[in-house]
């Protein structure tokens, strides 16, 4: 099995667990960024820095491009055009706020998709339908050497 495909797989093993913020054990309970987590040790072992304690808000109040600044060191960034399953979509849930949602496509084409952990929803599958897609701010790949 290809590295994305085991991207998609595992992301999609997490469906059903519930949202809990801060968390990262599939089954239990994950914030979406807890997911994207659980996703990366599955497929290339230990995480590579220790999350710091982050809010709901994700330092909105600062402005402070948190969650996009650590995706920078870890992920490979990518055009926005260029989707491919197993891709990392970091989204801004409102024009002009901070990126502080994640997301792993699934599908592309005519009805992409993607799985994240939704607060009120934990970790689902959803349409990547254009109101999701208008809020994409940055795609990224995970690193070569999945296992």
């Amino acid at each position: 099995m290809t590295s994305r495909n085991r991207i998609v797989t595992e992301a999609r093993c997490w469906i059903g667990t519930p949202y809990l913020h801060q968390a990262s054990v599939k089954g239990a309970g994950a914030d979406c960024l807890g997911l994207l987590r659980g996703v990366w040790r599955a497929v290339l072992g230990f995480e590579p820095e220790k999350v710091p304690f982050y809010t709901e808000d994700w330092a909105e109040p600062a402005r402070r491009e948190a969650l996009t600044e650590a995706a920078e060191r870890w992920l490979v960034p990518k055009m926005l055009a260029d989707a491919v399953p197993g891709d990392v979509l970091v989204f801004r849930m409102r024009a002009g706020s901070i990126a502080k949602h994640v997301g792993i496509q699934t599908e592309t084409g005519a009805c992409p998709r993607f799985v994240h952990s939704y607060t009120h929803h934990g970790v689902i599958e959803s349409p990547l339908s254009l109101p999701w897609q208008r809020r994409i701010a940055v795609r990224f790949a995970f690193p070569e050497g999945a296992r």
